[in-house]
């Protein structure tokens, strides 16, 4: 019996034998008065969902529905809005994304109003008037989100910049990737960096011509220097993390969020969080392999406790497409800053490394997830996970490659034959696209990232997502770009690559939820699935596909009660009291992550 058998198949046989009982139940909630898009291809669209006990009892007509209506039924009223299965986060970092909600928002437009050197140092100034506290408590001042594509003078900040803004107080600003950061002066002296220190496997730290570092790192040099300055935070710090992050991707509409590269530390923080009854959400935890595979062997789970699991172990081969990081099987078409002929990127993992983990993660039944934005990189993943199946057979593990940028059409086919799920990232059309035209791959071939057209013309299934904190969790925005591939500038990357709207639906609910093992439990709206619905302002299906990025997250219901609801605009979340019944108090029931 597989894994996915052991998990799911009881509760698949329990709702078919129980499907009579059910139906004379009594409801604690009915949803209705609004479309409702079940992401179920044997019944697309119902009038009400009736739900007990935080799962799904029944699905349909709405006057079926008031058959299990009862003197304690809450029935909520869409009020013409419509409802989808929660959304299932493909990859992201939900504790990690934490960072991006507590720290200075240096995004560009649309997102944040960073567009250069000198409005990134005013947001700064701004930020630290306003978190003296913060900033005394951790003696560290952290920006999140700079993009040096969208810097008008077109480099990363230098420690001289940041030298403008603070000498005394350690200052590292993240870039928009999570694959780079640049430190001022004191940052640089708190962690050690100077001309004489090595620079790590996989990482580099960039020099002014007088030898010494100028604040740039890259990789693993960043992920060293954020390591030791973040430190200082704490473990409180890092559990104010975890809640702030979860309640971000629950504003977005997600019911079950991931935290796709996780220390021990931070598996055991996020634990620790969920014990305390603070995370709003479901949490899948996928720690490094590379850093501690015992504790992944002795903690991976099927089950949620207290809506956390750690659910496999991530591997990461390359780093940043728009950062030059990425390891290409060819050099990049015109990269911006001083890089040598025929540059191609780095691996920040070797090839020993790669094949060692994969065999590990086969051998053990662990499901691995691994970050490949170059081809080179799937190259090495591919490789690897077609030598492991030879060694230990072919079985239902879902290895997932992360992000494929780059992928070929070759390297798709080849995925499709070694049973590896594409989690894809078309949000990089929107936000990158144009760069990637102009500086990265060039016009040809920057038609292909994030290829989900020829994903589906194999007819696979594939996840799409957000990579947040390296952009909001902006479930619309991941909607908008899978479906329009539209960029900054209004160009449209690939018009063969794009896919219809409810096909990009199911790339955000039941597909992921397949990704996860959890497609029994969740992203549809079918009987005996969890009760996790997002609610949103108008029904994507039915409007401009141009206009899909302006649709808002109305209301977030995780098993039945409401976490999250809008505050502002003509509509406002709320629960209808029919026929007497009294309104469900959603005030306490948003507070279910406090």
């Amino acid at each position: 019996m597989t894994r996915l058998t052991a998990t799911f198949g009881g509760l698949a046989l329990y709702t078919i034998l129980s499907a009579p009982l059910l139906a004379q139940e009594i409801a604690d909630t009915i949803y209705s008065g609004g479309p409702i898009l079940t992401i179920n291809d044997a019944a697309p669209r119902a009038e009400a969902v009736a739900v007990k006990d935080g799962r799904i009892l029944a699905v349909g007509a709405r006057a079926d529905m008031l058959a299990h209506q009862g003197d304690t039924t809450q029935v909520f009223d869409l009020n013409g809005r419509t409802m989808l299965p929660g959304f299932v986060d493909s990859h992201g970092h939900a504790v990690m994304g934490g960072l991006q909600a507590l720290s200075a928002n240096l995004l560009a437009p649309p997102d944040g109003k960073v567009q250069d050197i000198t409005s990134l140092q005013d947001t700064l100034r701004t930020w630290i008037a306003d978190n003296q506290a913060a900033i005394a408590a951790a003696n560290l001042i952290v920006g999140f989100g700079y993009d040096q594509s969208q810097l008008a003078e077109l480099r990363h900040p230098t420690k001289e910049d940041l030298d403008a803004v603070s000498q005394d107080v350690p200052i590292i600003v993240v870039h928009q990737s999570g694959h780079f950061g640049a430190a001022n002066s004191a940052a640089l002296a708190a962690a050690d960096i100077t001309r004489a220190t090595p620079i790590p496997p996989g990482g580099v730290i960039r020099y002014a011509d007088d030898g010494t570092p100028n604040g740039v790192l890259e990789e693993n040099a960043f992920f060293l220097v954020l390591g030791k300055l973040m430190g200082g935070i704490g473990e409180e710090g890092f559990k104010t993390f975890a809640r702030a992050g979860t309640q971000l991707w629950a504003s977005f509409g997600y019911t079950t969020a991931q935290e796709g590269r996780a220390t021990p530390q931070v598996a055991e923080i996020a634990r620790a969080v969920a014990a305390a009854g603070d995370l709003p959400v479901d949490l899948a935890v996928y720690p490094d392999v590379l850093v501690d595979r015992d504790y992944i062997l002795a903690n991976r789970s099927d089950t949620y406790e207290n809506g956390v699991r750690i659910a496999g172990a991530k591997l990461t081969i390359d780093g940043s497409p728009q950062g030059f990081t990425a390891l290409r099987d060819r050099p990049y078409y015109d990269p911006v800053g001083s890089y040598p002929p025929g540059y191609k990127g780095y691996s920040a993992a070797s090839e020993d490394q790669v094949n060692d983990a994969i065999e590990w993660a086969f051998e053990n039944d662990i499901q691995i997830l691994t970050h490949a934005n170059g081809e080179g990189a799937s190259d090495m993943l591919l490789s690897a996970i077609k030598a492991a199946e030879a060694k230990h057979g072919i079985d239902d593990r879902r290895p997932v490659l992360i992000h494929g940028q780059f992928l070929r059409k070759d390297q798709v086919a080849e995925m499709h034959d070694l049973n590896v799920f594409p989690s894809l990232f078309p949000m990089h059309t929107f936000y990158w696209g144009d760069w990637h035209r102009d500086f990265t791959v060039g016009p040809i071939n920057a038609d292909n990232i994030s290829p989900t057209g020829w994903v589906r013309e194999r007819g696979m299934m594939f996840g799409t997502h957000h990579d947040a904190p390296v952009a909001f969790p902006d479930s619309m925005r991941v909607l908008s770009a899978t479906v329009t591939r539209r960029t900054r500038s209004g160009d449209i990357l690939g018009p063969h690559q794009r896919v219809d709207v409810m096909t990009a639906l199911k790339a955000m609910t039941l597909w992921p939820a397949y990704q996860h093992f959890e497609e029994d439990n969740k992203g549809s709206i079918e009987v005996g699935k969890i009760a996790d619905f997002v609610i949103l302002s108008d029904d994507p299906t039915a409007i401009d596909p141009e206009t899909l990025a302006t649709l808002k997250v109305q209301v977030t219901i995780k098993e039945d009660q409401a976490i999250y609801r809008a505050t502002d605009g003509p509509k406002k979340a709320e629960l209808i009291p029919p026929m007497g019944h009294h309104v469900l108090d959603v005030a306490h029931a948003a507070t279910r992550s406090n």
